[in-house]
């Protein structure tokens, strides 16, 4: 347990940043969830309009913290190329 001021503090504060980067977290797994759905249903325009509204999350949560840069790029990569598959 915190003894000093400083370190009680700074207890707090990771806290709030856990609880703020657990949402961001959350949220970018839910947009990739539908994706993921919409990629399973083989619909090449609801897997594209999906892909719009995640990349945009995903790109987010990397400027955020809570992905690395080069995860971030890798996975938006990898899912461009899975809806580009589809129907081809």
């Amino acid at each position: 347990m915190a003894n000093t001021a400083s370190a009680k503090k700074a207890a707090r504060v990771i806290a709030r940043r856990t609880a703020v980067n657990q949402a961001r977290r959350s949220r970018m797994r839910t947009f990739l969830r539908k994706l993921e759905d919409a990629i399973a249903s083989g619909d090449k325009t609801a897997a594209s309009a999906a892909f719009q509204a995640a990349q945009p999350e995903i790109m987010r949560a990397a400027q955020k913290g809570v992905l690395h840069k080069n995860t971030a790029s890798r996975k938006v990569s990898r899912l461009a190329t899975r809806i580009a598959k589809i129907g081809a």
